[in-house]
């Protein structure tokens, strides 16, 4: 209970607000209305009837009021600051640690759009949302777990307006709260930028002396232009604007490793981009073997417009992931960042439609097939109190720096995900700038003249990213590259605002504009890594021989396709009946490229191999399964069949590229009937006789199940646990249940 005394005109008032459950409130309310509606029965008392009273009188009459909480009985804040009006504001929001994560989850699907960052007290967890008043009072009376509401104070503009002395105490504070990876079995972040600076004591910790390189010999090792070292602080904290005011230990999963790809000063001459990163990805590797997250915030305009299709460098970068280019022909996991707007080019026309326009696609060489490609969106939209201009994006959507992909199909789905990126306050007249409350806070590299640095665009998306596909191979390091890959990116989701883009009754068509900005949306690590007993994740890791030689006719052939018996929690998915539950596939591989100019018009000629998926339908035996896919493989370009009607993303997104994710909902009863998958190729310049004669290519592939049955109750981990170690002697396949 909070008791507060207020005063309204001039009368001061004493009022207490009772914090209740969900459970306790309903109760409540049930008293109530008893008492409206019910009375006790009547009594007899030395011979007089006494007639019933209404129900729960005492309770009911003994209180002048009763009312739920308000939004202003949780505000912490000065009165004066409470939000007006109908529009969409920020909040800070204190939520119950129990409860956090229900509430960000529950309260984001009606429009409450939360950022990720957050802080973690001993007994809250402080979050910023952007929402409605309507919107956020209906958040916290259907939810709960919000303590108290706040206006948002601190941004990274505070930290870094502050002076040298200053700055220097919150470092050596949190860095008193920090406990760094041992080198051993840590997962690496190796950026390749423009080097990182060791002097920072919130960086040195993290990376040794001896990991830190360069592409070209000549060149010095230290961070002169300060973006590496930006890159380097998010990579291991985040956003340093929220873990600087956290009071709880700091646990630094990451380290770091650096090889200087950009020189001091200049550029790398545009004939050497490719041949520079295979440098140095091969200066960084002769050193030692570890687990590599390779990280690029480095692209070129200069082969703009390319519309999706290779060129040399996002070849090399291709062959680097595949193995087939570098020294070591090791399998490698690479982030690369979409590339930044110029805001010059923005007019007083909507933001996105600028970020939509063919000078604005995507930069070379995030395209690679292999690669991650991040973009950004942002959260960030609370400005000082008093400020005339406004955030450019609405909370949730597209951040104004972020290149967009300009086709729609043909070529891999670019970006892959988004992720913070901070965002742009509206000028009038044009163009839009930066702004430090806008902004997220990393270390400088001049450390100790300045400790902190606004860090923006796609480069801190990219950042932010590789902090997280890096953790999460920490903790499955067995997983192959191939594999993080899909788990990571299949975790995204598209936001609230995102999806607002999307008409009513949206079609597999409409999904395009989605994908060309936003990819597969926003990564949810929790999502990535859970298996709750609502909702599972089966990971597969084979292998596959896609081509070989016809014994008949010496002629090139499809080899072999994989056919996988789910084991589905075919019990509890009957239980379900007629209830809807989601299942999402990932398919995972990386091709060998094929840059040629007769390649770049084609995307079979492009991939030494491509790989599709395929459910059998709802009465689908594996004999007409397998008949069926026969057919498919053999005209890869053929018009979708009628199992594409259930999948909502559809053949024509999600047979692109090396990474095919796709959903659908059907009933349960129904999914329980579809339990075989297949993989099979389709063309790829591996296919040719003359190759094949030199020996059968073998693939790796990883491919990702998931099946979600959100709010119902079901115990399909349970099943399938007991399913999995039934068919333990089948040699197909690997599953592990994660």
């Amino acid at each position: 209970m909070k008791c507060d005394t207020r005063t309204e005109g001039g009368v001061s008032r004493e009022t207490a607000t009772l914090f209740a459950t969900a459970k306790g409130v309903g109760q409540l309310r049930k008293k109530v209305s008893d008492f409206e509606t019910r009375d006790t029965s009547p009594r007899e008392k030395d011979g007089e009837i006494t007639p019933g009273r209404p129900r729960n009188a005492d309770l009911v009459q003994s209180l002048a009021a009763i009312t739920e909480a308000g939004l202003r009985a949780l505000w912490r804040s000065p009165a004066a600051k409470f939000p007006t009006g109908d529009a969409v504001c920020t909040w800070e929001i204190w939520l119950d640690p129990a409860g956090a994560d229900q509430f960000i989850a529950q309260a984001g699907a009606i429009g409450v759009a939360i950022s990720a960052d957050r802080l973690v007290f001993p007994e809250d967890v402080v979050v910023i949302g952007d929402a409605a008043r309507d919107i956020l009072a209906l958040a916290v009376r259907r939810f709960g777990g919000v303590r108290a509401l706040a206006t948002p104070t601190v941004t990274a503009d505070f930290f870094d307006s502050l002076d040298v002395t200053e700055q220097a105490e919150w470092v050596a504070s949190m860095e008193s709260r920090c406990t760094y990876a041992p080198m051993q079995g840590a997962g690496y972040v190796t950026l390749l930028d423009t080097g990182v600076s060791r002097a920072h004591p919130l960086i040195q910790p993290a990376l040794a002396v001896d990991d830190r390189h360069a592409a070209n010999p000549a060149w010095g090792l230290d961070d002169i232009r300060g973006h590496g070292t930006q890159l380097a602080g998010l990579a291991l904290y985040g956003d340093l604007t929220w873990t600087l005011q956290a009071t709880l230990p700091v646990t630094v999963a990451n380290r770091l490793e650096s090889v200087k790809l950009i020189p001091e000063a200049g550029m790398n001459p545009h004939h050497l981009l490719g041949a520079m990163t295979r440098g140095a990805v091969d200066a960084v590797e002769a050193v030692s073997d570890r687990r590599r997250t390779f990280t690029m915030a480095s692209t070129t305009g200069e082969d703009t417009p390319h519309d999706g299709a290779p060129t040399s460098w996002s070849s090399e970068v291709d062959q680097l992931a595949a193995g087939v280019s570098g020294v070591k022909k090791l399998k490698r996991l690479i982030l690369v960042s979409a590339g930044n707007t110029d805001n010059f080019t923005f007019g007083a026309g909507s933001y996105l439609d600028t970020c939509d326009l063919g000078e604005n696609e995507v930069e070379s060489p995030a395209q690679a097939w292999n690669a991650i490609c991040v973009g950004a969106y942002t959260t960030k939209t609370n400005l000082p109190a008093g400020t005339a201009q406004t955030a450019l994006a609405p909370a949730g959507d597209l951040s104004p720096a972020s290149r967009t992909a300009s086709w729609a199909s043909h070529w891999p789905l670019k970006p892959d995900v988004v992720h913070e990126g901070g965002n742009w306050i509206n000028f009038e007249p044009p163009p839009p700038m930066r702004h430090g409350w806008l902004s997220l806070l990393s270390t400088h590299h001049n450390y100790p003249a300045r400790s902190f640095c606004f860090s923006h665009d796609t480069s801190a998306a990219t950042a932010l990213a590789a902090k997280e596909i890096t953790e999460l191979w920490s903790l499955y390091p067995q997983l192959w590259p191939e594999t993080i890959r899909a788990l990571y990116v299949s975790s995204a989701r598209w936001t609230q605002q995102m999806r607002s883009h999307l008409p009513a009754a949206a079609q597999k068509g409409d999904y395009a504009r989605l994908f060309r900005r936003y990819g597969y949306g926003v990564p949810d690590m929790q999502r990535a890594r859970r298996s709750a007993s609502n909702a599972l994740t089966l990971i597969v890791e084979d292998e596959i021989v896609p081509y070989g030689l016809s014994e008949k006719t010496g002629g090139d052939v499809h080899n072999e396709m994989r056919l996988f018996t789910l084991p589905w929690p075919v019990e509890e998915l009957r239980k379900l009946g007629n209830s809807e539950v989601t299942l999402r596939v990932a398919l995972s591989s990386f091709i060998a490229p094929n840059p040629s100019e007769a390649s770049r018009g084609s995307r079979y000629r492009y991939a030494s191999h491509n790989l599709r998926f395929k459910l059998n339908r709802a009465g689908e035996n594996a004999e007409q399964f397998m008949a069926r896919i026969s057919i498919a493989a053999e005209q890869p370009g053929a018009p979708p069949n009628a199992e594409d009607d259930l999948w909502e993303f559809g053949s024509v997104r999600r047979d692109v590229g090396s990474l095919h994710i796709d959903q659908l909902r059907c009933r349960a009863s129904d999914l329980a009937r579809r339990n075989l998958i297949a993989v099979h190729p389709v063309t790829g310049w591996w296919k040719s006789s003359a190759l094949l004669e030199a020996g059968l290519p073998t693939v790796r592939f990883a491919l990702i199940i998931e099946i979600d049955a959100e709010e119902l109750e079901a115990e399909l981990y349970i099943e399938v646990g007991t399913a999995i170690a039934a068919m333990s002697a089948v040699k197909t396949a690997t599953t592990i249940v994660t």
